[in-house]
């Protein structure tokens, strides 16, 4: 559903540390796009009251989209359907499709793009027999978890979320094969060994204010990417990267007791600014660091 007549006019709107959103805005659309350089595996594009017609296309990538509001006429390979807002349906790469709005009407969707050998490893990974199966054949579904699960996903995507976070999000959408809604089919949680688990948290607390990859992680844990996150989660309540950010923000606060400056705080513990200083520490305290450190009389 990417169209090239639209993609020449993307215009920057925000710049964030590790990531970045853009819009465009066309006559007779708003579109918005966002990719992140440290999650070169994945795009993501809403476009809202669309009226914007394609030639059928391909595309490189795993595509998985979902419509809004208004209808289109979707066709892929020999496949026709009439989509209507809560419809999820996953395109194979460089399989020839079109999704269109009805004559003189609009419409609005998400569309979600995924390097196929990503997600094939994640799947992979843990032990799915048919991934190359699961990932080449189209589908549409119209189960509502479905749907609120790809918009939750999306949502996030396009916050000021850590990368970390979103490529753990990414990681369980994927493993779970949500664009199926088979989500009441999870296998049971796995468990990390408890000698595992104390050398993982316990390297998280030596180096708190640096990126550790999720992959190094579940290495250390002797599972999947995905077994990973839901054991950790599991064991902590935290995902590892939520886990991670804890450890900084109670950092913070020794640093803003002794008076620290809040830019040299932000730089030490490893966030992308001040600013992503500022909300996450004022998500967990409830007050921003500056007045944190004036209550604490530093």
């Amino acid at each position: 559903m990417k169209g090239a007549q639209t993609i020449s006019r993307l215009q920057p709107v925000a710049t964030r540390g590790r990531g970045h959103v853009c819009a465009i805005i066309g006559r007779m659309n708003d579109q918005r796009y966002w990719c992140d350089p440290q999650l070169p595996f994945v795009e993501s594009r809403l476009a809202s009251h669309s009226r914007a017609c394609y030639v059928p296309h391909t595309h490189e990538t795993l595509s998985i989209g979902a419509v809004d509001s208004g209808h289109s006429n979707y066709a892929c390979g020999g496949d026709r359907a009439r989509l209507g807002p809560g419809s999820l349906v996953l395109i194979p790469a460089m399989r020839v499709h079109s999704c269109n709005p009805d004559a003189e009407s609009e419409w609005s969707y998400q569309m979600l793009h995924l390097d196929l050998a990503w997600a094939g490893a994640v799947l992979r990974e843990n032990g799915s027999a048919d991934a190359d199966t699961v990932l080449a054949c189209p589908s549409i579904n119209h189960n509502r978890d479905a749907y609120l699960r790809y918009c939750a996903l999306n949502r996030l995507l396009f916050s000021n979320a850590d990368s970390a976070e979103k490529e753990a999000a990414l990681i369980l959408f994927v493993g779970e094969r949500s664009w199926l809604g088979a989500a009441r089919d999870l296998p049971p949680v796995p468990r990390i060994a408890g000698e595992r688990l104390a050398r993982i948290t316990g390297l998280l607390h030596d180096a708190y204010g640096e990126r550790l990859p999720i992959a190094q992680l579940a290495q250390m844990a002797g599972m999947s990417r995905y077994a990973f996150i839901r054991a950790f989660r599991a064991a902590t309540g935290m995902s590892p990267h939520a886990y991670q950010l804890d450890l900084r923000i109670n950092a913070a606060r020794r640093l803003l007791r002794h008076g620290r400056a809040l830019t040299a705080i932000a730089h030490e513990l490893g966030f992308a600014d001040q600013a992503h200083f500022q909300r996450a520490f004022k998500e967990r305290v409830a007050m921003t660091p500056g007045a944190y450190r004036r209550a604490a009389g530093s």
